[in-house]
Parts: structure tokens; C-alpha cells; sequence
């Protein structure tokens, strides 16, 4: 038998013949080549899958090799795409592979270019591009498996409009955010210093030259301290001097020393004079340059006795030997380490600037900029009297990196499959959501799919593609044929994304092309019924096929259009039901108290009533006789 042949036959007995023949005809997109996506990649391949194209937009990064068994150390700094795509593909020559080094939310990526595929196949680490993919299969009605992994844990899930929830039907918890004047002014944590290093210094140093004045107009209007907001629009101005200095060639050596004497002690003294601040809390220890680079430095004794960070390699006087078998990101630094690294680290950034470029943004890959946030923020937990961390820590706060196991990753990817192979034979009522948990006497736990949530804003949309001409396609005009000439009087709202295009009160944009609102393909318009009696249309933008004529209409929607379902109000709340009041007739009210009537022994006679009956009776003072020459001994009053 030749290799070929060996290669397809467990996979022909295990699917069988005629699904086997669909996979070698079905086009599959793969969404991500990192952890899940090497592995989902080799899954596919080997299963026998045709046509793959796989999406991603990042290069390999040496900490990838450890789990991504696609890349070798040659391949750092190149596409993942690319290099996984030659390297799966010696595992069946049969198979043809597509790499597209590109972010899957780029405009050519619209809602036509996705129905060109059989089905998705999700491998992403970012929430929000999982959400753009979700929306886009929904929109074109194609199968989607979602899947994550975090550490030991992991999920896959098979999403099917119309049929089962879609990703957005359960909310995902945001992302944990901190008050402007704690992390600006009051830091109390490790993780406060790591994301000013982050998100505000790494911005005003290396960003685009901006005063943050939007974030502190929205912190004052939540009522945060007015004090401290001032302070902070003064220090945010004086910036400018130090990003000059920086972009300024053979500047770089003292620019790193004024960056540090305006961050770490200009900016702390002059916190210090609000004494209102610092009443309930310790206050910070503005640092010196000089001093720490000559050893000299030494925090007041009041910071020492309570436990202060190691300085210049000493703890409360004590020698901190760092142990020469440690990685070097697991080192801990000393103050003057901090400082040695930070001053490396910015002359470095400088350089970059110097070389054109513009902006520089924090990347965990990064060896520059992680080595700026490591130093700053730590210098930064020094001021306040806070535990430093390690590079290797930081990197993992400031990333927001859970460690991934190559072992999950491959449970993962070979569970992806398997809900793939469901969806292509159409076996619905096999489908299931499936938890990889850190449970070892249940490690998987398999879920059937639940039903869409009615209150989903994505898969509960009526998804309308349309082909256009963004240039001469009036707003008002595509709304109004969306609408058709059934829904023509309706009172609607036209939104893109958050913003409000028209509403029934405002209509000044409908006179507008769209490409002069900015909405142009890949993007969505969605029309909101002001009733709330319809669903909402959204509107899926594409271009116009090449050979379609200039003289004829902008734009090309579907025919029959696609109607927007009633929407299902909520039943009205069940009023609560009063007690039911017992049926029996109260006894009559006596002072004698009434003794218990024997049982009677029931007669042969011809006439019986049922004992239910009779009970009724005797409550209401009669004697039902069973025959008519019964007597009684008793005084009562015989009724004819």
C-alpha cells in the first residue's frame, strides 16, 4: 500500500466514505497559529481537509518554541502563519494551504469573504477579536467552534445560528479597571505601579503626544478628588520638554536622567505639599539619581522599620545575595539595578525614536519596552513603600498572561475537530459544549448546546448582506430599501457601532454618502426599531462585484429581503394567587359541645348513597335513612 494510501485510511474508517470525501471539498478558515492553532493545524491536516486558510497576525517570539511545535529558533521574529503553513504541510501533501499574515478585522475581511468558507475554526487569545469573528459568522450564517484555554482549563464550543447560543449570548466579565488618582497619585499595590508604567508613562514618553485631558475631564465628572485632578493636568503638561529631549539626537544620555528626576522625585515632592493626601496613608520617598547610583541612598528610618523594599541590595541593613542559580527575569533587582535598567531602557527607546519611529506601544515581546515598565514601575513601588517584582512577573501582570500547557492546547485542538466534524454532518443533537476542568477524577465535562438567548444583540439580528458603493450610496436611501415597503413607515434609528446616525428626530445624515460617515466595507449599519416590535436589521457591507454597471443602482441587496421577526416580549409577571379558601361549611357555633356520631353499619338494603355524600349531609344536621323502614331512636325532625 503506498504512503498516500496509509495516510487516509484510519481517517476514511473512523469518518466513513462519504464524510470523508465532503472534508477533501470543504474550505476551512483557522483563526489564530499560536498555542491552539499549531495543533489545530496539524488536527486538520491530517484529518484530510482540503482547502485551509490560515489567518494570523503575529511573528514568532522565542518564549512560542516551549509549546508551539511548529517553530524552531530559526523561525523567530518571522510570521507564524506563514512558517506553520510550510511546516504542516509535509504532514499531507494532498491538502492545500492558504497563509494570510493580516488581522482578521481588517475591512477585505468582510462578511462576503467569509461565506466563501465551510466553516470557522476559532484559535484566538483576544476577546475582542473573538467577538469580530463571532459577529461575522452569524452575520453569513456559518459554523463556528469557538475555543480557549487558560492554564490547565479550557473550552470548546459549537455555535450555530438560529440553533444554539452564540458567543456573545453570555456576557464575558470586563476587564478589571482602577480609579485615575489611585494609580496616578496613590498607588498601594504592585499591579497600580505596573499599570501606570504601562498605560500612562509608556504613553506620554514613547505615545502620541497627548494630556490624558479626556480621562481626567471623565474622572472629575465621577467625582474623583479636584485637588489631585489639577495636580495631575499640570503634571501632564510638563511632559513636553522630556518627550523633546528624547526625540532629540545625542540627547538620549541625559534624557533618561530627566525623565527620572521629573517621574520619580519633582513629580513625588510635589504630591507631597498636599498634606490633605497623605493624613490617612504613608506618604512616598522622592528618590535621587546620584545618590542611588553611588549607593548613597537610604530611606527614612520610619519606611525601614516597617518592612521597606530592599535598597541598593540590602533589606533593613541586611545583604541580599541574589542566588547565581536563578533565570535572569527571575532575579530579583535591587534599587540601583532598577535604575541601571531603566536608564538602559529609555536610551534604547530613545534610539528607536531617533530612527523613525513614532509611536512606541508596550509589547510583552518586546524586550525594550518590557524592560522600561519592569524598571519603572518598580522604582515607582520603591517611592511608595511596595513589594517590587521580578521581570518575569511583570511581564505576566502587565501582559495579562496566564501560562499556557502544551498539553491543554492539544486536548483543545483535537476536541475542536470533533465539534467540527458534527456541524459538517449535520449531527446537531450531537453537539456539545465541552469544559477541559481541573478536576482529575472528571477532567472533561461534556454540556449539551443551549438555545440563543433572546436578548442577544448579535445572533438575534436579521443579518442583510449588502454590495455597495460607499462613495455614492446615500444613508437615507439604503435604509429606507432595508426596510422594504412593508416596514416603509416605521420610526427607526440607524446606528454604526455606538455611534447614532438617525434617528425619527434627527435626520440630517440621510442626505449623506456613506463613505463621508466613514462607513465603508466590512462595517455594519444597523437599524433599530424605535417600537421595539421588530428585530433589529443589520445591514453587512460589502463591495460591488467588477462588473457591475456605473449607471445602475449603489448598491445590490438580496432579493426576497430578508424580514425582521417579531420580537418576543417577556410574559407579563403572574400576580400572586391568594390562598384558596377551604370549601367545608364551618360548624355551627353552640355552647354544647357535640358528641361523635357512631359509625353506621351499612345495610344490605337496595338503597346506598356514597359516603362522601352522606358525610356532606349529616354536616348540614340530616340523617339520610337507607330504607324506608329504618327507624330512629334519636329526637330529630322527620322532613317529608
Amino acid at each position: 500500500m503506498s504512503t498516500a494510501a496509509l495516510r487516509t485510511t484510519h481517517a476514511k474508517a473512523i469518518l466513513g466514505e462519504e464524510l470523508y470525501a465532503r472534508l477533501a471539498d470543504t474550505k476551512v478558515l483557522v483563526v489564530g497559529s499560536g498555542g491552539i492553532g499549531c495543533e489545530l493545524l496539524k488536527n486538520v491536516v491530517l484529518v484530510g481537509f482540503g482547502y485551509i486558510t490560515l489567518l494570523d497576525l503575529d511573528t514568532i517570539d522565542l518564549s512560542n518554541l516551549n509549546r508551539q511545535f511548529l517553530f524552531r529558533k530559526k523561525d523567530v521574529k518571522k510570521s507564524k502563519c506563514m512558517v506553520a503553513a510550510r511546516a504542516a504541510a509535509h504532514f499531507n501533501p494532498n491538502v492545500k494551504i492558504t497563509p494570510i499574515h493580516g488581522n482578521i478585522k481588517e475591512p477585505q475581511f468582510d462578511v462576503k469573504w467569509f461565506q466563501q468558507f465551510g466553516i470557522v475554526l476559532n484559535a484566538l487569545d483576544n476577546l475582542d477579536a473573538r467577538r469580530h469573528v463571532n459577529k461575522m459568522c452569524m452575520a453569513g450564517q456559518i459554523p463556528l467552534v469557538e475555543s480557549g484555554t487558560a492554564g490547565y482549563l479550557g473550552q470548546v464550543q459549537p455555535i450555530l445560528k438560529d440553533k444554539t447560543e452564540c458567543f456573545d449570548c453570555v456576557p464575558k466579565p470586563t476587564q478589571k479597571t482602577f480609579p485615575v488618582c489611585t494609580i496616578r497619585s496613590t498607588p498601594s499595590q504592585p499591579i497600580h505601579c505596573i499599570v501606570w508604567s504601562k498605560s500612562y508613562l509608556m504613553g506620554q514618553l514613547f505615545g502620541e503626544d497627548e494630556d490624558a485631558v479626556g480621562e481626567l475631564d471623565e474622572a472629575e465628572k465621577q467625582g474623583e478628588n479636584a485637588q489631585e485632578i489639577a495636580n495631575l493636568r499640570k503634571e501632564a503638561q510638563a511632559f513636553s520638554a522630556v518627550r523633546q529631549a528624547l526625540r532629540t539626537t545625542n540627547a538620549q544620555d541625559s534624557a533618561a536622567k530627566m525623565v527620572f528626576e521629573k517621574v520619580f522625585k519633582t513629580d513625588v515632592q510635589n504630591l507631597l505639599k498636599m498634606t490633605d493626601m497623605w493624613r490617612s496613608r504613608e506618604p512616598p520617598v522622592p528618590l535621587d539619581f546620584d545618590a542611588i547610583m553611588n549607593g548613597e541612598f537610604v530611606f527614612p528610618a520610619k519606611q525601614r522599620s516597617s518592612g521597606a523594599p530592599a535598597v541598593n541590595g540590602h533589606s533593613n541593613g541586611i545583604k541580599v545575595s541574589p542566588s547565581t542559580d536563578s533565570l535572569k527575569d527571575q532575579r530579583e533587582l535591587s534599587l540601583k539595578d532598577n535604575l541601571s535598567l531603566f536608564v538602559s531602557s529609555v536610551q534604547r527607546l530613545a534610539v528607536r525614536l531617533q530612527a523613525g519611529e513614532e509611536i512606541i506601544s508596550f509589547d510583552k515581546d518586546d524586550d525594550d519596552t518590557l524592560d522600561f515598565v519592569t524598571a519603572s514601575s518598580n522604582l515607582r513601588s520603591y517611592a511608595y513603600g511596595i513589594t517590587p517584582k521580578t521581570r518575569w512577573e511583570i511581564k505576566e501582570l502587565a501582559g495579562n498572561i496566564i501560562p499556557a500547557i502544551a498539553t491543554t492546547n492539544a486536548i483543545v485542538a483535537g476536541l475542536i475537530v470533533l465539534q467540527a466534524l458534527n456541524l459538517l454532518r449535520g449531527s446537531y443533537s450531537s453537539m456539545r459544549t465541552t469544559l477541559l476542568q481541573f478536576k482529575p477524577s472528571v477532567p472533561l465535562n461534556a454540556v449539551g448546546t443551549c438555545p440563543p438567548s433572546p436578548g442577544c444583540g448579535i445572533c438575534r439580528d436579521t443579518y442583510i448582506p449588502v454590495a455597495c458603493d460607499p462613495s455614492r450610496t446615500l444613508l437615507g436611501d439604503i435604509v429606507k430599501a432595508a426596510l422594504g415597503e412593508e416596514h416603509a413607515g416605521r420610526e427607526v434609528s440607524v446606528y454604526e457601532d455606538k455611534r447614532v446616525l438617525s434617528d425619527p428626530d434627527w435626520d440630517d445624515n440621510n442626505a449623506r454618502t456613506l463613505q463621508s460617515l466613514n462607513i465603508t466595507r466590512g462595517k455594519f449599519l444597523n437599524i433599530v426599531d424605535e417600537d421595539e416590535e421588530r428585530a433589529t436589521i443589520s445591514l453587512a457591507l460589502s463591495s460591488l462585484p467588477a462588473d457591475h454597471q456605473p449607471d445602475a443602482l449603489p448598491f445590490i441587496l438580496p432579493d426576497p429581503l430578508p424580514k425582521p421577526p417579531r420580537k418576543v416580549k417577556p410574559p407579563a409577571p403572574t400576580p400572586a394567587t391568594p390562598p384558596r379558601s377551604s370549601l367545608k361549611r364551618s360548624a355551627p357555633p353552640s355552647d354544647d359541645e357535640i358528641e361523635p356520631s357512631s359509625k353506621r353499619i351499612k345495610s344490605s338494603g337496595a338503597f346506598s348513597q356514597s359516603p362522601s355524600k352522606k358525610r356532606r349531609l349529616e354536616e348540614d344536621g340530616l340523617v339520610l335513612l337507607e330504607s324506608a323502614n329504618e327507624t330512629l331512636n334519636d329526637d330529630v325532625i322527620i322532613i317529608d
